[in-house]
């Protein structure tokens, strides 16, 4: 398997000064999806804003992995009520065109 799109966790967690057993545990909260090839775990280049994201929230803000997790919930509850606005727009804009 191609690892062109793929990060290393190994790298990551040195850049972050992170242990892997963080990564892990928000892998097991299912708030990241790591990947792993030969042996070695891997995350999706375009899961990085998300993974730093959670960091920032841990290391920065000293918040447990409760509190990302509900964290984590209510950012993906607001782009998904986001997303669902932006259909409704479109939706009322083509009625007003009729």
């Amino acid at each position: 398997m191609q690892t062109e799109n793929l990060i290393p966790l190994k790298d990551f967690c040195t850049g972050h000064s992170l242990q892997l057993s963080f990564i892990e545990t928000l892998q097991h909260y299912d708030l990241i999806e790591v990947t792993t090839i030969e042996q070695a775990l891997y995350i999706h280049d375009r899961d990085l804003p998300k993974l730093e994201q959670l960091t920032r929230l841990h290391q920065d803000l000293d918040i447990n992995l409760e509190g990302i997790e509900a964290i984590a919930n209510l950012l993906q509850q607001m782009d998904d009520m986001h997303e669902e606005i932006i259909m409704l727009r479109n939706k009322l804009n083509a009625y007003k065109n009729l």
